[in-house]
């Protein structure tokens, strides 16, 4: 979707300037890579992927019956490897977005280069006999994976975490991630593009709660409200507030709802800060000691 410009002599962007000022104070937000606005894999070379797998179903239909079933095969089997090749995407996509992240349980993308061999090599039977298929089915497969790429085959930044906390924290930012998605989603329905900005900038500063716990899996414990009661009271509050909004435009609770997201944004920022500084006392503990035991060895 198309997002407009915005900026200092923008419309909005004086709202978007102030919106962090509380109480005389401002909260800065840091800009993260994690805000919902990150590079898709590939995604024109998928969709051109699935339009050029139902070309096979010209010769399926030209042909005889033999090349009917081999190209009514064929186009199943590319559909599908294109199918696999866009959730690969996705998971290669959410496996580079996050710091400590766990490798696809499924390679999807290995095996999309597997079925697009085999799809080729059922497409050229039609035609061409002996080995030539074969031939098809290696090059399909080795360019499906010059093109693609092969998948996360081993996990990343867990080095020393205990697997069973990684995965606590992994099912705890997922479903954190589809609150935020569902306060994106509701906000839409407002068709204001001032308010999609600020619950864009909100969901900025919950996503870097959210890598910050990744990075330190004890964290969880102390964020875990924040990560359900609060974000589900967000995008509930967000659903009700889009309801009225519609019907009356109302100022107030334009202003009030607006006000929610500052208190949202500034709490969620300040845990965020007690998080690292926590984080970092414990290396200073850990470092003291160390350097207590150095000491002792001489």
């Amino acid at each position: 979707m198309a997002q407009r410009y915005g900026g200092k002599f923008s419309p909005d962007g004086d709202r978007r300037g102030n919106a962090n000022q509380t109480h005389g104070q401002t909260t800065p937000v840091t800009p993260h890579r994690f805000d919902g606005k990150r590079p898709r894999r590939a995604g024109a070379r998928v969709n051109m992927f699935f339009f050029a797998s139902l070309t096979l179903l010209l010769p399926a239909f030209t042909g005889g019956p033999d090349a009917l079933f081999a190209g009514l095969g064929a186009t199943a089997l590319l559909l599908l490897a294109a199918w696999l090749t866009r959730e690969g995407n996705r998971a290669h996509q959410e496996y580079d977005d996050r710091r400590i992240a766990r490798r696809p349980a499924i390679p999807r993308k290995i095996f999309a280069s597997v079925l697009t061999g085999a799809g080729l090599a059922l497409a050229a039977s039609i035609s061409q006999p002996g080995l030539v298929p074969v031939g098809f089915a290696i090059a399909g497969g080795l360019l499906h994976l010059m093109a693609f790429g092969p998948d996360p085959l081993r996990d990343k930044g867990a080095e020393g975490i205990d697997t069973y906390q990684t995965d606590r924290v992994a099912r705890a930012v997922d479903d954190a991630e589809k609150l935020l998605a569902g306060m994106k989603d509701a906000i839409l329905r407002a068709n204001d593009r001032a308010l999609e900005t600020r619950v864009d900038r909100f969901t900025t500063t919950a996503r870097a709660m959210f890598r910050t716990i990744e990075a330190d899996p004890r964290d969880l414990t102390a964020a875990r409200k924040y990560l359900s009661v609060y974000l589900t009271g967000a995008r509930d509050a967000t659903v009700k507030f889009v309801d009225l909004y519609r019907q009356n435009r109302d100022p107030s609770a334009r202003a009030d709802y607006e006000s929610l997201l500052t208190d949202l944004e500034t709490n969620f920022a300040a845990r965020t800060q007690t998080l690292l500084s926590d984080n970092r006392t414990d290396l200073d503990v850990e470092i003291g000691v160390l350097r207590e035991r150095l000491q002792r060895e001489h």
